[in-house]
């Protein structure tokens, strides 16, 4: 059985995004430079008050980077113990954990693309999408969309960090859609699977990029197979 290393790392900062979502950053111990590849998610080891083990997995809502800090975006869960473990974690305590691990990540060559995601599966795609845009050569202009799903405005985590990064970038175009939007919202309304065609058209040769809960995902799925695309080109990663 293959054994990997496990690493320490430190919590510098845990921002509330919502009333049970965290932005928590850390900063791993011991190495000067923690490599993954944006997509990529870390197994995070923790023990309970009854000694039992507890491993999950959990996205890295970072790009790489040289300070050697990685960052998540996790919800409280109900009756979860790791949820509520790493959401209540102070500035200063540790965590100890394993990776990075997985192959959702951004396949060659670059294509015009569509990012799917609802809640907390937007943490991947912060990963890729900061990576992506922070060079030409990365993006060579390709044309990107981020069709990001939540129920109400105070969901849209990292609102302002991509309505930046839009507006930086002429190819890179933020579509939040609410289910419980209010009546002053201004922008989409529903559900991201019926607003998915209205950005692919009849086009069969982008990328598509899905995560979040499972119904979700083969939602949007089984609507791109309908429009003709190849299942290659339909990438995703679902929590449950």
């Amino acid at each position: 059985m293959a054994q990997f290393k496990t690493f320490d790392a430190r919590v510098m900062r845990s921002i509330p995004l919502s009333d049970f979502t965290k932005h928590i950053e850390l900063e791993v111990s011991g190495v000067p430079r923690f490599g993954f590849v944006p997509g990529q998610w870390l197994s995070v080891k923790a023990t309970t008050p009854d000694g039992e083990e507890i491993t999950r997995a959990y996205s890295i809502a970072s790009p790489p980077s040289e300070n050697g800090r990685v960052v998540f975006c996790l919800n409280r869960v109900q009756d979860g113990f790791m949820s509520n473990h790493l959401c209540s974690l102070a500035e200063g305590e540790t965590i100890t954990f394993q990776g990075p691990f997985g192959d959702f990540i951004l396949r060659p060559p670059p294509r015009d693309t569509v990012f799917i995601a609802t809640g907390t599966g937007i943490a991947p795609f912060r990963s890729m999408l900061h990576w992506l845009l922070a060079e030409s050569d990365r993006h060579r202009g390709r044309q990107f969309w981020l069709l990001f799903g939540a129920r109400t405005e105070q969901d849209i985590y990292y609102r302002e960090e991509f309505d930046r990064l839009a507006a930086k970038h002429d190819n890179f175009h933020f579509l939040p859609t609410l289910s419980r939007a209010t009546d002053d919202w201004k922008g989409l309304r529903g559900y991201v699977q019926q607003h998915l065609g209205e950005i692919v058209g009849m086009r069969t040769d982008m990328h598509a990029y899905i995560c979040g809960l499972d119904k979700m995902v083969k939602a949007n799925r089984e609507l791109l197979k309908s429009l003709g695309w190849d299942h290659t080109s339909i990438r995703y990663e679902k929590f449950d």
